[in-house]
Order: structure tokens, then sequence, then C-alpha cells
């Protein structure tokens, strides 16, 4: 039966018009680094997809193209180009008033991921130009931005129309504004990563990736039809496995659910949740009705067949989790989400509808599959006596004085004791710890050296971790505990500090250092990365010193090629910095401690597939995939962490 087309100009609402896009972008997009850059693509991407989820679009290209611009473009309806109640081309209103979309009610899009309806324009406000195509009605529409701002004059309302055609679809090219963003290059790796993460959500879609950047145009195709159990394949793919990937699904009061799930022999469990196909990185309801219902469903099954005796207590989630490889993905008509970039669903009906959905799904599963349950819960048996182990463990490694947080020998504390004004560097080595100490502002910077490269949490034991004297240190300062696959200490709302930074020295040994402490935060406490708190110090390579002018400092070989451009040869003496520990006081505190003159680079978490993968690739114990990575992603060396 064919669908009615009901996206037309008649569907587009209007709630309030474009102003202060350009003067707040971070409102709209999250940041102007690398990761809200990247954002514009997946702003028109996801409309893309919503007309994928309606019914209508199969194929979707994304080209990176040679002059810096993108291009993504569909095979969906188009954007309605008729004339709307306020007296021009529904394109035109997408394009250029905030909150202007088919998604404030259901006649165009029953489950939409674009849900604020300013993708659109928001993507125009923040480009140099945004140019338009849109194949519908039987020709080819066309429209053009300068910052927002139509340059194309409209015939009685409606678009100019530039040819004949039989296709339908959007072509959106776009050229992101320098005068916005820090950097105008878009990240290849991240932007394929989210792509073939939406081809794994959508299993009916075909995505089409090309990087024409390069010498030789890269091409890619991400089609996935066995879904997000492709997903769950790709995750553990370097894992041993338990079991064969379990999919569930169903629906119930208008929300669909999906769930896949598989058992590994780790020590940590990995569950990430979608909602609209948009990656929720700090979870939501969704995800608490999975868990809720999982540990309980699974401490039933556990009564039912004498694992748990009658004395015994329940299985933690943390327990029945250990080892879980997850993805839940819901499609919600009306979803609220913690902030404009969606990172956590907030609809109290998605846990109960979730939970529903699953807790029925689970038991059928498992009533006719007994050797995988007996698996999960052996995993949850043997989680449970290395818990108790550990916390015996945990309380004598952890409570002990010598280990308290204001008797730490190590920890220069600062004076002032409000969190939200304080930061800690973590600095490698005595000699540069000595003149951290000597040049911080004691009023509100703490230092904490470390001796030599902390223990690699992604090839440990937890007993290891535990045991490992910087580790400990480090938790201890920070005040807030840590998660792990067995329990969960780990409360935000007790650090000691709104910065933790990361102080390396500028060369391999330090990015190792600096490579480890991200994979203990990331594993053990994630949160720190999700909130901001964590930023990495960027020291300078080089000082130079003219023989008329100001000393400049340098912080990599590109800027002093640079510099070398526009200064003669002998006009100028270099100093090179081996190390943090090379600097004097003043020096390390113009540099790398001034908040007026350092600069900081902070660690986000954009991309469920990335993460996670990238940390296994870089930190676990297979050598040729950490070589391969390394080697292709030699160029990104400098790009925003």
């Amino acid at each position: 039966m064919a669908k009615k087309n009901t996206y037309d100009a008649a569907s587009i609402s209007v709630l309030e018009g474009l102003e202060a896009v350009r003067k707040r972008p971070g409102m709209y997009i999250g940041s102007v680094s690398r990761k809200g850059l990247n954002h514009l693509i997946y702003e028109i991407v996801d409309n893309a997809v919503d007309e994928h989820l309606a019914g209508y679009c199969s194929h979707i290209r994304v080209v990176l193209e040679k002059d810096g611009s993108c291009t993504v473009s569909d095979n969906g309806r188009g954007i309605p180009v008729d004339l709307h109640e306020k007296g021009m081309s529904a394109e035109r209103l997408v394009f250029t008033t905030l909150h202007a979309g088919g998604k404030f009610d259901d006649s165009a899009y029953k489950t939409s991921g674009g849900l604020h309806g300013v993708g659109s324009s928001v993507v125009n406000a923040l480009s140099t130009y945004l140019d338009i195509k849109i194949s519908r009605d039987g020709y080819i529409h066309h429209d053009h931005y300068e910052r927002g701002i139509p340059t194309i004059e409209l015939e009685n309302g409606l678009l100019p129309r530039i040819g004949k055609t039989k296709e339908t679809g959007t072509c959106v090219n776009f050229s992101p504004d320098p005068e916005i963003f820090e950097k105008t290059r878009f990240s290849a790796t991240e932007v394929k990563s989210r792509l073939h993460e939406t081809a794994y959500l959508n299993p009916a879609l075909t995505i089409e990736f090309e990087d024409s950047r390069a010498e030789t145009a890269q091409k890619v195709v991400y089609h996935e039809p066995e879904g997000i159990v492709g997903f769950i394949r790709e995750l553990n793919q370097s894992k041993e496995v338990l079991h064969k990937p379990v999919f569930l699904k169903g629906e119930s009061e208008g929300i669909s659910v999906e769930a896949a799930f598989q058992f590994t022999n780790e020590f940590h469990e990995n569950v990430l949740g979608f909602c609209n196909n948009i990656y929720n990185a700090e979870g939501g309801t969704h995800l608490t009705g999975f868990k809720t219902t999982f540990t309980s469903v699974m401490n039933t099954y556990a009564r039912e067949l004498g694992v748990l005796k009658e004395k015994d207590s329940n299985f933690t989630g943390a327990d029945i989790r250990n080892g879980m490889t997850a993805v839940v993905s819901i499609k919600h008509p009306a979803p609220r989400f913690e902030g404009q970039t969606k990172t956590k669903l907030d609809n109290q009906d998605a846990a109960r509808v979730t939970g529903k959905v699953l807790g029925e799904q689970l038991v059928l599963y498992f009533d006719r599959n007994l050797e995988e349950l007996k698996a999960v819960l052996s995993c949850a048996e043997k989680a449970a006596k290395i818990r108790k182990t550990e916390e015996r463990a945990k309380t004598n490694l952890l409570s002990k004085q010598k280990y308290s947080f204001d008797s730490n020998g190590k920890l220069a504390n600062c004076e002032k004791k409000d969190p939200s004004v304080c930061e800690i560097f973590i600095v490698e080595g005595d000699s540069a710890g000595g003149s951290a100490k000597t040049a911080r502002d004691r009023n509100y910077q703490a230092i904490l050296p470390i001796r030599g490269k902390i223990l690699n949490v992604e090839k440990a034991t937890i007993d290891k971790v535990l045991a490992n004297a910087e580790i400990k240190t480090m938790i201890n300062a920070f005040g807030c505990g840590f998660s792990e696959g067995y329990g969960n200490d780990f409360d935000i709302t007790k650090l000691r500090y709104d910065k933790i930074i990361i102080m390396a020295d500028a060369d391999v040994d330090g990015a190792h250092i600096s490579t480890l402490l991200l994979t203990l935060f990331y594993r053990f406490m994630p949160e720190l990365i999700y909130e901001g708190h964590v930023y990495i110090a960027m020291p300078p390579l080089y000082k130079v010193m003219p023989k008329k002018g100001a000393e400049e400092y340098l912080y990599d070989d590109k800027a002093l090629e640079r510099y070398r451009k526009t200064h003669k040869s002998g006009t100028f003496t270099l100093q090179r910095y081996k190390g943090l520990g090379e600097m004097d006081a003043q020096q390390l505190w113009e540099t790398t401690l001034n908040p007026q003159t350092r600069i900081l680079r902070r660690v986000e978490i954009e991309d469920a597939r990335l993460a996670s993968s990238v940390t296994e690739v870089l930190m676990g114990t297979e050598v040729p995939p950490r070589k391969a990575f390394i080697y292709e992603h030699a160029q990104d060396a400098q790009l925003d962490v």
C-alpha cells in the first residue's frame, strides 16, 4: 500500500526566528571545536535518516570535498518547496528560521533524530556558504546562502527551477565558517565512524562516504543488513565471546525497542544507548530500563536454577553485566534530552517501555536457550565472587591512613576548597613536578607528580589496578572514587577539582603517559570525561628569541616552519625543550600554568564505537592492529583530542 505523502508546506511549523546562532554557536552544536564542526555534517545526515525512518530514503551520500566543504545528498522526497503560509518557499523557511521543520507534529515524521528543528538553519548560519538543490515534483529547485543570508531572489515566493528530473531528493553543499570554528578540516575518521554507526542502526539504509581531499579519493560504502547484531559482532571482534549475539525487539505505547547483547570473557561492560539513531553518551532512561529489567530477570532465573541459594543475596546489576556488550536502540515519537546535543535521554516512559518489552522478550528467549542462560549466570557468579574478594581488598587498600587525601606526601594541594575554582595538574617526573610546584598559583592550583608510566588498565585485572600506588594516589586526590565492572563507588559530586589537567612532555613518551591516564579515566571514571573535567596541557616545543622583538613560544613543528618562513635565518636563536623539567618556574607558568596564556585541550568522547575500539586497539594486547592504526592516523596527530 502506497504511503500518503503528507510532507509539504503545511507540515512546516514555525516557533521563532533565527537569531544569535553565530553569537552563541555552542548552544546549538555543543562547541566550536572539531566535535562541533563534525556536528554540522551529522545535522544534515540526521535529516536524511529521518526521511529513511519515514519510509522514503534508502541511500545517503556524504562527500568531503577538496575545497574543504561537505556535500550530503539523499534520495528522499526532497525538502518541500511549495509556498508556506508565511509567504515564502517552505525550504527557505527551514534554512532561515530556528525551530522550523516537519518534526513538531507526526504528520510528516513519526520519529525523528533532529527533533529540535534547528539543524538545517544552524548549519546554514555557521557556514560561509550553503548551496542546496532539491529534486521534487519533476523539477530541480535551487537556493544559495552566504553566512545564513539568502542570495537568490524568490519568484512569487518560490525557488527558481534549474532543470527537470524524474528523481527525488535533497543535495546540500556547505563550507564551515573559519570565523566560528577553531579549525575547519573535518575529521574523516570520526565522520566515517558515525556513518557506520548509523548504518548499523538502520539495516535497510545504504550510506556512501567519500573523502576527496587526499590525492587518491577514499570511498567506503556502509550497509549493515544484520543491524545491531552486526554492531555487536564488530564491537566484540577481538574478544573471546561466550555465545552468539542475542537480538530482541518489540513495541509498546508507540515506542519501538531493539536490543542486542553478547557476553565476553572481559572485565568490564560496554552498554551503548541510542534514541532515534542518536548516540546517548551519558545513557538515560532507556538504559536504566534495560539494566534494571535484565538484573531482575537474571536474578529470578538464578533462584529457579539454584545458582543462588535462599541465604544468598541477589547478584548486583554490575555482577550480571560483567563482560556484557550491548546495544539498546529505541524509536520514540517525542523524546526529551538533557542538552541540545542529546547526550542523555530523559523520558520516564522510555524506561517503562524498554523494561516491559525486553523483560517479556528475555524470558521468551532464555526459556528456549538454556545454554546461553547458563553462560550469562556463570559470568554473574564469577563476577560476584571476585567482587566480594575485591571489596575486602579495596577496603584494605583505600582505607589505610597513609593513603588518605590530606596526608598524601606527593600531592601539593591548593589553599581554596571550592571545587568549581580549583584545578589539579598531573605531572610526570620529579623535576617537572618540582618546577610546577614552584610555578603554580597555590591559591587554586594543585600539583600531583607521578613517577614514570602508570599501569595500562586495559590489560590489567582490577586487583592490580587497585594495588598500583600511582592510581591509588589519584583516586584519593580526586575524591570521587571509581567505577568498575563489579560495583560503582564513583560519585561525581565529591570531585575536588573542576579541571583535571594532564601535563606531560611534548614527545612520544609524554603522549604515551597521557594515553595511559586517559585509558584509566575512560575505563574507571568515565563521568570525568563526559562532564568535561579532563584536559591535556599543551606545553611548547620551542622558544624563539629574536634579536629584535618579543620572545615567542611555538607549540609544534608546523608552527616552527611558519616562523622560519617569515623570519630570516640568523635573526633569532632557538631553544628546544626536551621536557617540562627543562623549563624554569617562570617559563612553566607562562606557557602551561597561567590561564591567560596557556593552551588546554578538553578531552571529549563523541562516538561510542570509536571511543571503545580505539582504546582497545591502542591499549590492548594485539600489536599489529595498533601499528596499523598509528600508521593510518599519523596525519591526525595535531587534531583536537
